[in-house]
């Protein structure tokens, strides 16, 4: 028995693993590790990013007519000298500015700035005699509406809601900023983007954790280009016990080289030692493999043998027992006849 249980579990995934670490590597496949990261390609974007814009400066174009929560700068001249006028003032839910508690409210939605001039003065002229007023727009409320995160979806676009859509998929995030501010040019004169990754979800490398009775977890997680061989193990809250410290790295290698690229790890060098040799950054599509616990896989297999055994000896000897049951009960009868 004892050999039995050695031989299951010596002999599972290691011939694999060991047959796949012989084949040699081109100079060009020398992995990068933790001390000598290497820089990833210009990311490019795909379903399912999250992009979150950011507009710095967004003047609409001419002729603009005054919005709900617009911010204009308001100047005026010949005013009182306790109560300038030379200031922020934001358009309110009523569609008005309040210049103060001796001017009072002027309403100006929904009209050019020129008309917003001429009607601020008007107004200005039945408490001063001779005010000059300047207005200039420095944000608009549709701002707000702009700002934010969006989802890159299935087809590749992001919907920018009443503005449109923009084609992102398969562009770097130059260009991406590049496409949005042109699309927006439509609606406005002069503005300036931000673009950023929120979520990196298209980019991604998997953890395939051997599990008991021969079944394996697999974890996805998002790269962003500084992962490492223990950041992807405390990503998912680190081993089991049921996991042994046999890992490996087995890396996509584009095109037709005929090579397997498999990348040992080191567990308790990395740990225990603070070695780098075997931490390796991962690249986008890499597949960390953890092998289960030897020990764990032979008593599993052995429980898994023998427990339909253990049932099916315990319903033999309960249908004995009953038989033998019977019987004696069959021959009490007897006695008591007999009798």
């Amino acid at each position: 028995m004892v050999f039995f249980v050695c031989g299951i579990s010596g002999c599972r995934p290691f011939d694999f693993y060991a047959k796949s670490l012989t084949s040699p590597l081109p100079a060009d496949f020398a992995p990068p590790r933790e001390l000598s990261m290497v820089s990833l390609p210009a990311y490019r974007v795909a379903p399912p990013d999250v992009l979150q814009l950011n507009v710095i400066k967004l003047i609409p174009r001419p002729p603009y007519r005054i919005d709900l929560y617009d911010v204009l700068m308001i100047k005026a001249t010949g005013t009182l000298l306790d109560s300038p006028i030379n200031d922020y003032y934001i358009v309110d839910e009523e569609g008005s500015v309040d210049l103060g508690p001796i001017y009072g409210k002027v309403r100006l939605i929904g009209l050019t700035i020129d008309e917003a001039v001429s009607v601020t003065n008007q107004y200005l002229k039945q408490i001063l005699s001779q005010p000059e007023v300047s207005i200039q727009l420095v944000r608009t409320g549709g701002t707000q509406q702009i700002n934010g995160d969006y989802l890159v979806q299935q087809d590749g676009i992001i919907n920018l809601r009443q503005y449109g859509v923009v084609h992102v998929a398969g562009k770097t995030l130059v260009e991406v900023r590049e496409a949005i501010e042109k699309h927006l040019a439509q609606f406005f004169d002069s503005l300036q983007v931000t673009v950023n990754v929120s979520g990196y979800n298209s980019n991604t490398y998997y953890v395939v954790r051997e599990g008991t009775s021969g079944g394996e977890d697999v974890v996805r997680l998002s790269i962003t280009g500084k992962e490492t061989v223990l950041d992807a193990i405390g990503g998912i809250g680190g081993l089991t016990n049921v996991s042994s410290k046999t890992m490996w790295i087995a890396r996509p290698v584009s095109g037709e080289t005929g090579y397997e690229q498999i990348l040992p790890i080191d567990y308790l060098a990395i740990t225990r030692g603070g070695s780098t040799i075997t931490n390796y950054q991962l690249l986008p599509g890499d597949r960390i493999f953890i092998v289960e616990d030897g020990l764990y896989a032979a008593t599993d297999f052995i429980s898994t043998v023998v427990t339909p055994l253990t049932r099916l000896l315990s319903t033999t000897q309960l249908g004995g027992s009953m038989v033998k049951g019977f019987q004696l009960m069959g021959r009490g009868y007897n006695s008591r006849r007999s009798l």
